[in-house]
């Protein structure tokens, strides 16, 4: 599969910018991204949603807003084919997928890629494109709490490694443990930094340790 993916911890920061316009290959003024925030529907802070959207601005990016509950899998994919970017926003990662999956975005994302629009993952957006969500259950002091009846975890699959967003150094022995549940390799990202896949090639790109378990190299 020709996919380009850029999945993020916390979106298009400063530190990941050049990168994401490499991926781009061209200039973001001339770009639309699609922004998906429907993940942000059940918190009750969604500061983080503006914040993701001035990163994508800053970048030179131009927005338009679509939200999942709203369409079907023929809308879906007559509306997305007109972008260049598809961007999947974070918040609660049970009730994304539940969307997901309701809207028929689960059906028509591989066709996306093959015509070559980059998917963007932030947080929640990122661990949709995985073999599983089960690592939104990992960080015992802050799991997604509400699953909204969402029992199978299988995701979307994309990608064959599993992606922890936010890490920071107290989650270490929470994802050390919860690794060795699973042999699929598993990612930590913090929050400068990014998995940047083209087809079958993967990198982690930013600032901080590259943090991985189950796989001595990636």
């Amino acid at each position: 599969m020709k996919q380009k993916l850029f999945l993020t911890s916390a979106g298009i920061v400063r530190e990941l910018r050049n990168e994401f316009v490499q991926l781009l290959g061209k200039d973001p003024k001339n770009s639309i991204v699609c922004f998906i925030a429907t993940a942000a529907d059940p918190e009750k802070d969604k500061g983080f949603v503006e914040a993701d959207r001035k990163k994508l601005r800053e970048a030179g990016l131009k927005i338009r807003e679509l939200d999942l509950k709203s369409e079907n899998k023929n809308s879906l994919y007559k509306k997305l084919s007109d972008y260049d970017v598809i961007y999947v926003g974070g918040g609660n990662t049970f009730y994304l997928l539940n969307w997901v999956r309701k809207s028929g975005f689960k059906e028509i994302i591989n066709d996306l890629l093959e015509q070559g629009k980059i998917y963007v993952g932030a947080s929640a957006g990122s661990y949709i494109v995985c073999p599983t969500i089960e690592q939104g259950l990992w960080k015992q002091e802050y799991p997604d709490k509400e699953t909204f009846g969402v029992t199978d975890y299988k995701s979307l699959n994309l990608v064959p490694f599993w992606i922890i967003a936010h890490f920071t150094e107290k989650w270490r022995p929470d994802i050390e443990k919860a690794a060795k549940t699973t042999k699929d390799p598993i990612v930590a990202l913090n929050d400068k930094q990014a998995v940047l896949v083209k087809g079958e090639n993967c990198k982690i790109v930013g600032k901080g340790e590259k943090l991985t378990f189950n796989i001595n190299q990636f």
